[in-house]
Formats: structure tokens, C-alpha cells, sequence
């Protein structure tokens, strides 16, 4: 895992000071190594964070005659037998690197070389011959590309911050972006937070040369219409299912240095685990998250997978004082505002990771996307079946079954069940029907910015921005796809892939894997039909079927439970708020920031320090006007 920077400028030649501050911003992402192409038009800079070939895979690389160059973020797990097959072809290798690949897939197949990939990327190639930069983005978003225009050219970076390090790129927040995280939790591709600066959509191909620049998508999640049926049993499909998932992780282990695994103790690290203990040579090594409040620890489950397979397992323990102190760097690596505490614990575990001398860690992220295990998706099947009938009074008892784990379930009351899952009751037939309770929660936010900022940021309609941006005919497929589709490109790919996932491992020097996210995985689960997925309202049919007998039934059959924080209260102690957080609170400080309403967030503030903010909605407002306020004061006001 690495951090890549560069600049294209046709007027005049790259300043190596640049490139230089560019790279010297990702030194967390790549800690081992630096390296600069600097010839014409382009400079390429690059971070490195050694794991596979250790001592030869330096770069900038490129192909024989250095005809051609590139900076690579990521792993290409395929690599061994892209190399074998493109060695018969002819081609000559100088390292034992996966980045090499890139660079002769390259001059065999131009930029369909991404369809060859089986990884986790973003890449730069330049392509001297044409002057030509091709700019590439993984399938699902796990890492990340951004990039601005500028006077005769552009650059690009794996993070805004290797950006900000060039005078005249500016410095201010897109209120538009600002919406969508207080819509999706994160901006909607290609928008970034900030003015100016784009985000390379997950599964695009930008290429940039003197006539001007094309972005092209190359993949994306693709579902049959409906009614999707499949002569194949359960029983068959479990089978397959289990052959591909051993397969991923295999692939996924591939490195020079050890690998590590994260273990929640829900199902799906559970069955990374359990993978690897039964179908690899690889020594297990867990490490965990364990936290004081009992609405949020899963230490009993995590302990009972230990003992069974036998892992030797680190926990690590957060505080609600250690996510108050952590918030600030949190957000100095988001480089967005975000509505939840959950990545700060995720960046103390990659510490932990790497304090115990790993890099690499596998995770269970992808699982629920993919095959169906959110709560979202049991919650938007008893709606729909509540909306055919509205008059009914005993459909939405079904509801009660859902969020056991929850302590202010929105399910816990006849008036707030009425009140919250029928929102947006209308629209039950169209494909953002699941979502619409979450987003109306989520942009109560808004409500709190300054007259101006919430003019500016509610002006454009979000859904009508996703409606735009969703294949034309997710009208024809089954509603639970139409449900993972939107999931997968709103929270996954643009928060936990990135905030919560990329963000804080690489803020630890980390690299963190994702099995369930193999594109293989993710086309055979596309295929299947709705009840091997969901069946009934059971979240993961097939997952947990695949796994008979190799998992204890306890964790098997385990309701899911979302990995969560404490929000709000962390930040008070005995009604008392941390000094930064009192600071940031005040009027003036509000004031000069200009986002929010200052009465209205003291308000929410004065709330939250009685302990009195305890739903979703308010600890959102705490959390996304506190992370607003930690970006400003750190990439604006400075």
C-alpha cells in the first residue's frame, strides 16, 4: 500500500520542490520509500509501503525501454499469474513486483488492462510515446484518487492533503458536497468535500492528454432483472459460494511481510478467520476492538471465535476519552466531515496492528453489500409488505424484530415506528425506497447550518443527483438489488471504504484487505436470487450455509449486530466537554467558521453536555458539526 502524487503541466516543466511537498503529505501512506519521475510534461511521485518484493519494487517502474511509467497505490493479488502469462508473451521483468504487471498489461491491452486486475488499486500511468496519463480507480472504491484542474494541466493524489501542498489549489468547502454528507455520510462521486477537487468514481478510467481528458467507466455492479431464478439448490449454490471464498482469501494473503486478520466477532471476520485457520499455511493473528459500554463490545463473541480456532488474538481496548482524543487526527485524515465516531476506534486498532509489527490486515468489510446482511435491507422488505397494506396495524409488528441490539431502537414505540419507517411511504416503487429514513435523518443536519450554508447546500435535490447517476434499468430488477446497488455506492463506497476503512488504516501505515469485495464474489452473489440471500427476514442465507460445519453455530446463526461507537458522550466527562470541543462550541468560533447556526448548535451542544442527546439524528448533528469544525480549523483556517 502506498501514496501517489503528480502533476501534468504542457506550459511549463514540474518543479521537483512540488512533487517533493506533494509526497512529503502521504509519508503515513508510504513510510519506506519515496521515488520521482520528473521528465516534460509530467511528474510522478511516489510513497511506498513495502509488502510484496520488498527490496526491487521502488517506485516510479516502468517497462523495458521506459517507453512507459507508473505510481500504483495498492495490490494487484492476481499478479503471479498475470506475470506467468504475460512472460510467455514475451515479456522481460526486472522485479518480483505486482506494480510491474501494470506497466506490460499495459502496452498489450491499453487501458483495458483494468479488466485483467483482481485488486484493490489507484494507479498513474503515463505513456510517453502518446503523452498520454491514464488515471485508474479499483472496482468498488476501496482506495482512493483525487484530483484538480489547473492552469495547462492538473494533478492528482491519493489524498486532498498532497493537493493543498500546491499554492494554487484553493482552499474552501463545497456546500453542495457538504449536503450530500449530511444526506449519504459522504460526498457523491465525483464530488469531493472541498471546491474544486474530484474524486475518481470507483470503477472509472480518466485519460488525459493534449486534446483534453475522457473518463470512462469500466465496471460496475450489474444485477438480472427480476424475477431472478436459479435451478442450482442452495445446497449447490453453498458449495460454490465456500470454493470462491477460499479463493479470495488465498489470493489476499499473497505478500512479503505477515498478515494479520481483524476479528469482530460478527460473522463475516469470522469467516476470514476461519478460512484462513482451515484452508491456508498462514499463522493466524487477530487483533480486536473491545469497548466499556455493553451496547457496543462484542468481546464475549470475539473471545468464543479465539478459543475455537485458536487464533492468537490482541484486543484493543477504546475508551470514550480515547475517541475524544483521537477525533481531531480522525478528521485530519477523512479529510471530510463525518456523522459517526466509528473510524476513530478503527484507526487506535490499526495502531495496535502496527505497534504489534504488521502491515497488513484482512478484513469482513463487503459482506453485508454483498450477499445482503444489513438491517436496512430486513427493515425495507417489512415496509414495502406495510405499504402494499397501510391500513394494517399488525404488519408493522414486524418491525419489533428487527435491532435487538440497539438500546433507543426505532422500532422500540408505536408512535416513532409510524413515525420514522413510514417516511417516504409513497415512494415505495422507487429504487431509493430503503434508504429514505436514514437520509431524512441524516439531513436534520442541515437544519443547523447558517441560512446561507443551508441555502447553498439544499439547493440541488439529492435524490434527484443519485437518481441521475443509477443504470437505466434498476427499475427491472428485483428490489433487494435495487437496495445493495444504492448501498454499495452511497455509505460503502464513499464512507466506509474510505472514511472509515482506507482513511484510518493508512493513518497507521496499515493496509487493510477485503476478501468478500473479490469482483468474482461479487458477480456470483449478483446472480442469485433474492432468498438465498434474504431469506425470510434471516440476513446472509447462503453466507451462513457455506459455513456449516466449519463455524460454531452460535456465530453462524448470530443476529447481526453493526459495529458502532460511542458518539456524542464521548466528547463529556461528569457534563464537563473536552477543551477542543468547548473551544470549537463557542460562538465566536462558530461565528468565524460561518457553517452552522451558532444558537442552534449551542443548543444541541448545552444538550449534549446534560446527557440528553440519545437518538440517531441529534448524535449525527454533534458529530458531523464537530468534524466540519475540525476540517475548517485544519485545512482552511489553519
Amino acid at each position: 500500500m502506498c501514496g501517489i502524487a503528480g502533476r501534468l503541466n504542457w506550459n511549463a516543466p514540474i518543479d521537483p520542490a512540488q512533487l517533493a511537498a506533494m509526497i512529503g503529505q502521504l509519508h503515513h501512506r508510504g513510510p519506506d520509500q519515496q521515488g520521482f519521475y520528473n521528465k516534460g510534461p509530467i511528474g510522478l511521485a511516489h510513497a511506498r509501503l513495502s509488502i510484496i518484493d520488498l527490496s526491487g519494487g521502488d517506485q516510479p517502474m516502468c517497462n523495458e525501454d521506459g517507453t512507459v511509467w507508473v505510481v500504483f497505490n495498492g495490490e494487484i493479488f492476481n499478479y503471479i499469474e498475470l506475470r506467468a502469462e504475460l512472460q510467455r508473451r514475451g515479456h522481460r521483468f526486472a522485479t518480483q513486483s505486482d506494480t510491474e504487471v501494470l506497466v506490460h498489461l499495459y502496452e498489450d491491452h491499453g487501458d483495458a488492462l483494468v479488466d485483467q486486475l483482481n485488486g484493490q488499486f489507484a494507479f498513474a500511468l503515463w505513456d510517453v510515446p502518446r503523452q498520454r496519463l491514464l488515471l485508474a480507480r479499483d472496482r468498488t472504491g476501496i482506495r482512493p484518487l483525487f484530483h484538480t484542474r489547473l492552469p495547462g494541466g492538473l494533478a492528482f493524489a491519493s489524498e486532498v492533503k498532497a493537493l493543498f501542498a500546491l499554492p494554487e489549489v484553493p482552499r474552501r468547502l463545497d456546500a453542495k458536497a457538504l449536503g450530500e454528507v449530511f444526506t449519504y455520510w459522504a460526498p457523491l462521486p465525483p464530488h469531493a468535500v472541498f471546491e474544486g477537487i474530484e474524486s475518481l468514481p470507483p470503477g472509472h478510467v480518466m485519460s488525459v492528454d493534449a486534446r483534453g481528458t475522457q473518463t470512462r467507466r469500466y465496471w460496475d455492479w450489474s444485477f438480472p432483472p427480476a424475477p431472478i431464478e436459479d435451478e442450482r439448490s442452495a445446497a449447490a449454490c453453498a458449495d460454490e459460494l465456500r470454493d470462491l471464498l477460499i479463493d479470495a482469501v488465498r489470493l489476499q494473503l499473497r505478500a512479503d511481510v505477515p498478515v494479520a486478520a481483524y476479528l469482530s466477532g460478527g460473522l463475516d471476520s469470522s469467516i476470514v478467520t476461519t478460512l484462513i485457520r482451515h484452508y491456508t499455511d498462514t499463522p493466524l493473528r487477530t487483533f480486536s476492538l473491545t469497548f466499556d459500554d455493553a451496547e457496543f463490545d462484542e468481546s464475549p463473541w470475539q473471545q468464543q471465535l479465539v478459543r475455537h480456532l485458536g487464533t492468537d488474538h490482541t484486543t484493543v481496548h477504546c475508551t470514550r476519552a480515547d475517541i475524544a482524543a483521537a477525533f481531531p487526527r480522525t478528521i485530519a485524515h477523512t479529510e471530510t466531515p463525518i456523522v459517526r465516531t466509528a473510524p476513530a476506534p478503527m484507526m487506535l486498532l490499526a495502531a495496535g496492528v502496527r505497534a504489534a509489527g504488521y502491515k497488513v490486515a484482512l478484513t469482513g468489510e463487503g459482506a453485508d453489500e454483498v450477499f445482503g446482511g444489513y438491517d436496512l435491507f430486513k427493515e425495507a422488505r417489512v415496509r414495502r409488505f406495510m405499504a402494499r397494506q397501510p391500513a394494517s396495524r399488525w404488519r408493522p409488528r414486524l418491525l419489533e424484530r428487527l435491532y435487538p441490539y440497539l438500546k433507543h431502537s426505532p422500532a422500540s414505540g408505536r408512535a416513532m415506528t409510524e413515525r420514522f419507517f413510514r417516511d417516504g411511504e409513497a415512494h415505495f416503487r422507487e429504487p431509493w425506497f430503503a434508504h429514505l429514513p436514514r437520509w431524512t435523518t441524516t439531513r436534520r443536519i442541515t437544519g443547523f447550518l447558517s441560512p446561507e450554508w443551508r441555502a447553498a447546500a439544499t439547493a440541488a435535490d439529492p435524490i434527484a443527483t443519485l437518481a441521475a447517476q443509477l443504470p437505466a434499468d434498476i427499475s427491472r430488477w428485483e428490489p433487494l438489488c435495487q437496495d445493495q446497488y444504492i448501498e454499495a455506492h452511497t455509505l460503502m463506497s464513499g464512507y466506509l471504504l474510505c472514511s472509515q476503512g482506507d482513511r484510518m488504516a493508512m493513518a497507521q501505515s496499515i493496509e487493510t484487505r477485503f476478501p468478500f469485495l473479490d469482483h468474482r464474489l461479487i458477480a456470483f452473489a449478483s446472480q442469485l436470487p433474492p432468498r438465498y440471500k434474504l431469506m425470510g427476514l434471516m440476513e446472509k442465507y447462503l453466507l451462513k450455509r457455506s459455513m456449516d460445519g466449519l463455524l460454531p453455530d452460535a456465530l453462524r446463526h448470530r443476529t447481526k449486530q453493526p459495529y458502532r461507537a460511542p458518539d456524542s458522550q464521548s466528547f463529556f466527562h461528569n457534563g464537563e466537554p473536552v477543551d477542543y470541543v468547548a473551544d470549537l462550541f463557542s460562538v465566536a468560533r462558530l461565528k468565524d467558521a460561518g457553517y452552522f447556526d451558532p444558537q442552534a448548535a449551542i443548543r444541541l451542544f448545552d444538550k449534549a453536555r446534560a446527557g440528553k442527546v440519545i437518538g440517531f439524528g441529534d448524535n449525527m448533528a454533534f458529530v458531523g458539526m464537530l468534524s466540519t469544525l475540525l476540517l475548517h480549523d485544519q485545512f482552511i483556517r489553519r
